[in-house]
């Protein structure tokens, strides 16, 4: 059935969830003072006490990397997957039923998702399909002499359930569009596409196929082959419910079910590469879906293992490819993460590539691939001549907002000092040659201690402050940044009892504001916590004042710019003036 999740099961769902028991299950956690503490499972650092979960707050927090957020956001970032299923996991483990509405009340954008348990179901259900008219339908022949001359034994063709799209309009439609619904469920899902008027065709004709399974293996899209060279050679589910090209990585679910700890990733450009090496038992290898290498990508993929290297092809066009990869990956380059680039000779792919070296030979070709350092100073040095010496400065214009991206680490210290060298000078040469260098790479400034910003932050940490209090109806006349984002954090708080940082910040998940949210449910904001309380009305108090302040000043140049104050006016000034004496 489709609807929205109910806003208050979601909160209920996270109140009854243990985050300490929860995330003790995945990754072990050991009691330090109030919190708890562990090695942060979302890098590679080997701190072992740099990721601190809290039972009062339920919310976790690594110092090191800033992952942080409440038990579905760990799940989620934990498990590469999204907020409904995220839900859908804590639901079966505590043995609860996701209830559905027809129409939701609340204004929460992540409360508006349909249920997606039949368009799985529907996608499975065409994979076997498709894995039927491989063998039963009238090109089976020529589609399995295809398969055999690529090299693909039929246990290969069988672990990663490739199949065939028949060569009609029409045959998966007539197969499963038996409704209106699920003709549009086929639409939805992309397998369909919907005609002008009326009706739909088949998107996938005479197509070997393969299907792209999520990290739960569940199949969520599919990438079409055409048999001989038509054009386009390979068709993918369009972005789709289901579907996301960008943060999925073809193959994944198949590498992690070959190991238990993935040593290395090897990614390359298709579907058949991937295939390909597999058959040489080269079982590590995923493919990008058509786009190149993202940053949700390389999350993805260093969130799997610690050694990833990236196959392309050796032309330009493949070496601009690896430049964005690069880019996208710098923020994620942590201490103990390693990315290489592997490019091939012209004409090559890995497919083609490993036929002919075989694994050994292959496998020794991407232990050579090029590091990310060398990749990237080498793709630097070629637009800068530095036989001339003003050039340097160029050089160093390019490469210090590349290095700042990196997180502090002790890579990120060796790329300066590698920079330095290149350009034959020491620190103080460096800010010569750019006065803004050190103001570049300050991208981690601490924040500002403001009243707003203490005040939120208080509130996050300990939202039981504000329960009971009255409404301010003054501070929606306040002209102060933030102001409206306390007024809605004090709406849920003052009514809430019990509400914890967990729960509070999931009514913020997909606005603008959550990131920031974050930061401050986890900011160490200086404040004793016997004082939160007392600190935290006092900075409520300043802002009425502050009210006050402002409309004894309206009402004060209205005399003084000659106009008569009405008798209502002049009380409300004598009143407010009593009142700012009296605090």
């Amino acid at each position: 059935m489709a609807g929205r999740i109910p806003r208050n099961f979601i909160d209920d769902l996270i109140a009854r969830t243990d985050i300490v028991d929860f995330i003790d299950s995945r990754v072990k956690l050991k009691k330090k003072g109030k919190d708890y503490r562990a090695c942060c499972p979302f890098h590679n650092g080997n701190n072992n006490s740099s990721f601190s979960v809290s039972a009062d707050k339920q919310f976790y927090h690594c110092f090191n990397c800033g992952a942080s957020g409440n038990v579905l956001t760990f799940i989620m970032e934990y498990d590469g997957i999204e907020f409904v299923d995220a839900i859908e996991t804590l639901a079966e483990q505590l043995s609860i039923e996701v209830p559905r509405e027809e129409t939701g009340t609340g204004n929460s954008p992540q409360s508006d998702y349909v249920d997606r348990k039949d368009l799985y179901q529907l996608m499975a259900d065409i994979t076997i399909f498709y894995q039927q008219q491989l063998r039963q339908h009238k090109n089976s022949q020529q589609v399995i002499n295809y398969l055999k001359g690529r090299g693909l034994s039929g246990e290969t063709v069988k672990r990663f359930k490739i199949g065939y799209a028949p060569d009609g309009w029409d045959e998966l439609r007539k197969r499963f569009a038996i409704s209106a619904e699920l003709e549009k469920q086929l639409i939805d899902t992309g397998m369909l596409i919907a005609k002008e008027k009326s009706g739909s065709y088949d998107r996938f004709r005479d197509r070997l196929m393969f299907p792209i399974y999520d990290r739960r293996g569940r199949v969520i899209g599919f990438g079409g082959r055409v048999l001989a060279n038509e054009e386009p050679k390979y068709l993918n589910s369009p972005e789709t419910p289901l579907f996301h090209k960008g943060k999925e990585l073809y193959g994944l679910y198949q590498v992690k079910q070959a190991y238990k700890e993935i040593p290395r990733i090897l990614v390359v450009e298709g579907y058949m590469d991937v295939v390909a090496l597999a058959q040489f038992d080269i079982d590590y290898a995923v493919a990008s879906l058509g786009t190149s290498t993202t940053a949700d990508h390389i999350h993805i993929l260093f969130r799997h293992s610690s050694e990833v290297v990236c196959c392309f092809d050796g032309d330009k066009a493949g070496r601009d490819a690896a430049w964005r990869a690069l880019e996208n990956a710098l923020p994620y380059i942590q201490d103990g993460r390693t990315l290489r680039f592997m490019f091939l000779a012209d004409g090559e792919d890995p497919d083609s590539l490993v036929q002919k070296v075989g694994k050994q030979d292959f496998e020794l070709l991407i232990e050579q691939a090029q590091p990310l350092s060398d990749f990237l100073f080498q793709h630097l040095l070629s637009q800068v001549d530095m036989g001339n010496r003003d050039n340097k400065a160029k050089l160093a214009q390019l490469a210090i907002p590349l290095i700042s991206k990196l997180p502090e680490s002790v890579f990120r210290q060796m790329m300066k000092e590698r920079l330095i060298i290149l350009l034959g000078v020491d620190e103080d040469g460096l800010k010569k040659l750019l006065p803004d260098a050190k103001k570049i790479e300050q991208k981690n400034k601490k924040q500002k201690v403001t009243p707003m910003r203490l005040a939120v932050s208080l509130l996050l940490q300990h939202p039981s402050i504000a329960y009971g209090l009255p409404e301010f109806p003054e501070f929606k006349e306040l002209n102060l940044p933030g102001i409206t984002l306390l007024n809605s954090l004090l709406e849920i708080c003052r009514i809430t009892p019990n509400i914890n940082t967990g729960v509070l910040l999931e009514h913020w998940r997909e606005r603008p504001e959550y990131k920031q949210l974050t930061k401050l449910a986890a900011w160490q904001n200086d404040v004793n916590e016997e004082k939160y309380e007392a600190v935290f009305l006092d900075i409520l108090e300043n802002f009425l004042n502050l009210h006050i302040s402002n409309k004894i000043e309206f009402l004060k140049q209205k005399e003084r710019a000659g106009r008569i104050l009405s008798s209502e006016e002049t009380l409300q000034l004598f009143s407010l003036l009593r009142e700012q004496k009296q605090n």
